[in-house]
C-alpha cells in the first residue's frame, strides 16, 4: 500500500488536512478539510474555504487547483489525513482512520547506527515533524485504537515529544500510545521522570535491548557505552513505574545469546511489560548489510525456544513479532502474533492454500529481498493445532 503520490503541481501553500466527502461543513472548520468529490461532481463547481479540494483517483479535473488522486491512494476515505503540497504536486496520507497501524515519523535524526535500522538516520534539521504531529492529533477520530511515534530517536526532540504525548492524552484519551526510542537519554533521571509527569493513561516505550553482553549490544547498534546508557535508562524507566516493551531483533549478531538474554532480562529487568522478540524487516541499512545479518528463522529454533520458557516461566509476557507460523516449532505458536504494519503486509504464493493463514503474521514487502526457503502451506489440522494452543496459552 502506497502513502505517498503525484499529482500535476499548482500554485498554493502546503496544508495538513482531514478528508471529508461534506460539501456543507460549517465555514469555521473548513480550513482544516479536504473536500473529496465524487466521480459524479462537477468540479467546476466551487468549494470555498476548504483547506483543499480532491479529485477522485479516475475522476476528471475541470478547473485549476483541484487535486487530481493518483490510482494508488484510491483507497482514502473521509476520517483521514493528509499532508498535500500543491507546489511540489506531493500528497502524503500521515493517517488512516480504518487502520490499526497509524505511526508518525518524529525526526530521522538518531544517536545509534543499528545494523539493522529499516531507517536510516540523517543529520538533518527536522524539527518540523514535531508540528505536523500535533497539528494532526486533534484531527484523528477518538476511536483510534493506537498511535506510534517513531524516529530516529524521538528523545532528541524530548520538549517536542512531551507535547505530543501531552496532546495524545487530551484529545485522544482512549487511544493507546507506542514510542520507539532507544532509550539511551533515560539514563537522565530526568528524562525519565518528565515522561511519567505527564500521566498518560496507556502509554508504552519500545526499547530495544539486543544482548546481554554490553560489547555484542554495543556492535549491533553501533555506540560505544549504548548498553550501560540502555541499562540504566531502563532502570530509571522503571524506578517511574513507566510501562515498557523490551525488543529484540533476530539475525546472525544476536540469536546466540538469547537464552542468556533472557535470563538477563528476568534477574535484571522484571518490571518490563512485554519482550518482543522480532524478526527483520530488509529495509534501509538491513539491505546494505543483509549477508552479515541473514539467518534463516528455522535455524534459531533452539534459542528462540529456550528464551520464550525463560521469559514466560518468570511471568514475563513475551510475543514473537514478524515470523510466519510454519517456521516456528508448534510449542511456539501461541506467542507468535500478527505485528506488521497492514500497509506493508503481504503473504508468499506459498501462503494461498494454507490453512493457517488467517492466523499468520505474513512477511514485511521487503521480504522480496529474502526469505526463508522453508516456506509452506500448513495442513487444516496444523491450523486446528496452532488454534488450539494459542486457546490454551
Amino acid at each position: 500500500m502506497k502513502l505517498h503520490g503525484r499529482f500535476e503541481p499548482f500554485d498554493g501553500p502546503p496544508v495538513l488536512v482531514r478528508l471529508t466527502e461534506n460539501p456543507n461543513l460549517p465555514a469555521p472548520v473548513r480550513r482544516k478539510h479536504a473536500l473529496l468529490l465524487d466521480a459524479a461532481h462537477d468540479t467546476s463547481e466551487p468549494s470555498h474555504g476548504f483547506g483543499a479540494v480532491l479529485s477522485p483517483a479516475g475522476g476528471t479535473v475541470t478547473r485549476p487547483g483541484v487535486v487530481q488522486l493518483p490510482e494508488e491512494l484510491a483507497y482514502l476515505a473521509p476520517g483521514d489525513i493528509l499532508r498535500v503540497s500543491p507546489e511540489e504536486g506531493r500528497v502524503g496520507v500521515l493517517y488512516r482512520k480504518v487502520s490499526r497501524h497509524n505511526s508518525m515519523l518524529i525526526t530521522e535524526r538518531c544517536n545509534s547506527r543499528c545494523l539493522m535500522c529499516s531507517q536510516p538516520p540523517r543529520n538533518v534539521d527536522d524539527g518540523f515533524h514535531v508540528g505536523e504531529i500535533l497539528e494532526a492529533i486533534p484531527l484523528m477520530s477518538e476511536q483510534t485504537p493506537e498511535i506510534g511515534i517513531t524516529g530516529g530517536e524521538p528523545t532528541l526532540y524530548l520538549d517536542g515529544l512531551l507535547s505530543i504525548i501531552r496532546a495524545a492524552r487530551d484529545h485522544l484519551p482512549t487511544t493507546s500510545l507506542h514510542i520507539l526510542t532507544n532509550g539511551r537519554l533515560f539514563s537522565y533521571l530526568r528524562y525519565a521522570e518528565e515522561v511519567a509527569k505527564t500521566r498518560h493513561t496507556d502509554l508504552v516505550l519500545g526499547i530495544p535491548l539486543y544482548s546481554s553482553v554490553p560489547s555484542q549490544h554495543d556492535y549491533v547498534v553501533q555506540a560505544r557505552g549504548a548498553f550501560d546508557e540502555t541499562v540504566r535508562g531502563l532502570m530509571n524507566l522503571g524506578r517511574v513505574s513507566q510501562p515498557i516493551e523490551l525488543r529484540v531483533v533476530l539475525h546472525e549478531a544476536t540469536y546466540r545469546d538469547l537464552p542468556e538474554l533472557a535470563r538477563f532480562i528476568t534477574r535484571n529487568l522484571p518490571f518490563v511489560s512485554q519482550v518482543a522478540l522480532m524478526g527483520l524487516e530488509i529495509m534501509g541499512y538491513t539491505r546494505a548489510n543483509l549477508e552479515a545479518l541473514w539467518i534463516d528463522p528455522t535455524e534459531y529454533q533452539d534459542q528462540l525456544e529456550e528464551a520464550v520458557a525463560e521469559l514466560r516461566s518468570a511471568q514475563v509476557n513475551t510475543l514473537i513479532y514478524n515470523h510466519q507460523l510454519c517456521l516456528l516449532r508448534p510449542s511456539l505458536w501461541p506467542v507468535a502474533v500478527k505485528s506488521i504494519s497492514d500497509w506493508k503486509n503481504v503473504y508468499a504464493d506459498e501462503c494461498t492454500s494454507c490453512a493457517a493463514r488467517a492466523q499468520c503474521g505474513g512477511f514485511f514487502a521487503s521480504a522480496k529481498y529474502r526469505k526463508s526457503d522453508r516456506i509452506r502451506p500448513l495442513s487444516e489440522a496444523e491450523a486446528n493445532e496452532a488454534r488450539l494452543r494459542t486457546s490454551l496459552s
